[in-house]
């Protein structure tokens, strides 16, 4: 008999989800006609949602990435039955950390949920009783260290858990702040560029000192071997975001590290209650997903992406060279989203268009061009992101960006 009523399958019900049709079994006979009416408009577009051109980045605001089918095809499958959720996280983390060859893995809620998960393990890893009592109490006075230049909106996660986040600018006033009540080092590998301590004597000294240390290296992939580098350059923990180049959920992320750490993490996060991770759940859909996102991604051919997304750029470059004044430069930024973009420079006073205008007429036009600046990229010029473009959206770039600057 059919698993769901009215004697259609489950597979049918999800085949009638992917077609616009979301819940029509559901509904009465008048309302599953008008929904099918809508049925060839985008589900954005039936909520009023109108969906964006992202020539900007894998950008939390806008979604990140893009699942590509084999993801998402995991993600419905998971769907579709019942399992232990500690016993999947078990799984799907072994797998992770096999195939990348680091000590242990977890999913996480996004790279921003692995650094509150990471900071708890960091405070409950010796001790399994603090776990129920987090966020500690101010008065028990716990610390985390990390360099002025470090510092993020994303600091919230480590306080969250109850510590006092501590600023040491050089190696001596690091070693002078060390104590009995420094839980952790944390650090953004996006800022290493602006540190006064370089990583290997941050390294160095955590190790020397006992103190477990966490980089937040959310955007930092590709490259592939990024994936392991971290660990193996003596970071006992590292957070990856799962919905950038990974290409995975975007609400999903990766801690990896130090087996008793993330064994710690985990103790610390959903499904498990009374702990400051149980509203950071990760489902069943989630968890498999990004084990899928990441096994794709490491027998991936990033060489003919790359590829890809050079043609994508010669696309604008020769829509736009025969505009007087303009010119472009392909750049990689040197740390997180290293991929190629475009920077497009032109006479704003001859033209008539300077670059916050162009900005503004791309997201006003129809469909709305969301564009940005990529840390790393300068403040010079005109950035364009080709990584998140679908095929034929370079074409719709160019000649909206030739309109402009030919018509200001």
């Amino acid at each position: 008999m059919d698993s769901t009523s009215g004697g259609m399958s489950r597979r049918g019900l999800l085949k009638a989800g992917a077609g616009g049709t979301v819940g029509a079994v559901f509904l009465g006979e008048l309302e599953m006609e008008a929904f099918a009416a809508r049925s060839s408009v985008s589900i954005y577009e039936q909520l009023g949602v109108q969906p964006i051109i992202n020539a900007a980045g894998t950008i939390t605001a806008l979604g990140g990435s893009l699942m590509p089918p084999e993801v998402i095809a995991a993600w419905v499958a998971a769907a579709e039955e019942f399992v232990d959720l500690l016993e999947l996280q078990d799984r799907v983390g072994e797998r992770i950390a096999q195939r990348i060859g680091v000590e242990a893995a977890m999913v996480t809620t996004g790279a921003a949920g692995g650094i509150l998960l990471g900071t708890a393990a960091a405070l409950t890893y010796r001790d399994r009783s603090l776990i129920g009592g987090l966020p500690l109490p101010a008065a028990m006075g716990m610390e985390v260290l990390r360099q002025p230049s470090h510092r993020a909106c994303y600091d919230h996660q480590v306080t969250a858990c109850g510590v006092r986040l501590v600023d040491v600018a050089t190696r001596e006033e690091l070693e002078r702040a060390i104590s009995t009540r420094t839980a952790m080092m944390f650090s953004y590998n996006i800022h290493e560029a602006e540190s006064q301590i370089s990583r290997q004597e941050w390294l160095d000294v955590a190790r020397a000192r006992g103190i477990p240390t966490l980089v937040d290296a959310a955007a930092d992939v590709p490259p592939v071997e990024s994936l392991r580098s971290f660990n193996a350059a003596g970071f006992d923990m590292v957070v990856f975001s799962g919905g950038k180049a990974l290409c995975g959920p975007q609400d999903a992320g990766l801690l990896l590290g130090r087996k008793d750490l993330i064994d710690a993490a985990k103790r610390n996060t959903s499904p498990h209650c009374g702990t400051i991770g149980r509203a950071l759940k990760v489902s069943k859909e989630d968890l498999v997903a990004m084990w899928v996102a990441v096994e794709r991604y490491l027998k991936f051919d990033h060489e003919s992406q790359r590829g890809e997304l050079e043609q994508r750029m010669e696309i604008l470059e020769q829509a736009l060279n025969d505009i007087p004044t303009v010119s472009t430069r392909r750049i990689v930024p040197p740390r997180a989203n290293r991929f190629p973009h475009l920077l497009l420079f032109w006479d704003e006073q001859r033209l008539g268009v300077r670059y916050p205008q162009m900005k503004e007429r791309l997201a006003a036009g129809k469909p709305s061009i969301a564009t940005a600046r990529v840390h790393g990229t300068g403040e010079d010029g005109f950035l364009i992101s080709v990584f998140t473009l679908k095929p034929g959206q370079a074409e719709i770039v160019a000649e909206r960006i030739r309109a402009i600057l030919l018509s200001p």
